[in-house]
């Protein structure tokens, strides 16, 4: 009977420290969830802080983008006025030069059949038709330097409108760098 006792305090003891153990155990467990919880609430925190970084980030570029565009088509617009006042000035000069050679070639047309009919004022219709035809020289050549300023503005115009286009493809440049930035991020351990 007293080996039996003893044997049976002997077990008591040995499930007791077994318990103690277990419980231990338990409490070591729960802290250690205690603490996963606290992290994972952090965590959401974290990500929600960063998804409204996000959408602000993203209203913020879609205002942006939309500012270019509407800059860019200004800037268009007012390019193509510009080129289509600059090419109604250079028509009009066009036709304007064209009835001056008209005129010149009625005056010469003239000058001739005055000189079958009146010898006699040959000397004063040649003196008028140099007269004549200085005046048109000069005509001509401002016209040309008109049509050479019109050329070198169209040149400028055409110069803008390639730099407004480069501005563009730096701005999509810019698009694809903050779209490679953010996928860089988000690849990063910390950001996840």
């Amino acid at each position: 009977g007293v080996f039996m006792y003893n044997h049976l305090q002997q077990k008591v003891r040995n499930a007791e420290a077994l318990a103690q153990k277990y419980k231990q155990q338990q409490e070591a467990l729960s802290a250690q969830l205690q603490v996963v919880y606290e992290h994972r609430s952090r965590l959401e925190r974290s990500l929600q802080k960063e998804r409204g970084e996000h959408k602000k980030t993203k209203e913020d570029f879609l205002v942006y983008k939309l500012e270019a565009q509407e800059a860019l088509n200004k800037e268009k617009q007012d390019s193509m006025n510009r080129y289509g006042a600059l090419s109604s000035q250079h028509k009009i000069l066009k036709n304007q030069h064209e009835d001056v050679k008209k005129q010149l070639l009625d005056l010469q047309l003239q000058h001739n059949s005055l000189k079958l009919e009146h010898r006699k004022t040959l000397e004063t219709h040649n003196q008028k038709y140099a007269q004549l035809q200085q005046e048109k020289d000069s005509e001509v050549t401002n016209l040309q330097d008109t049509v050479f300023k019109l050329r070198e503005e169209s040149k400028l115009l055409r110069k803008a409108h390639q730099e407004v286009h480069s501005q563009l493809l730096n701005a999509q440049a810019q698009m694809e760098e903050f779209r490679q930035l953010k996928e860089a991020l988000q690849k990063m351990p910390s950001f996840k």
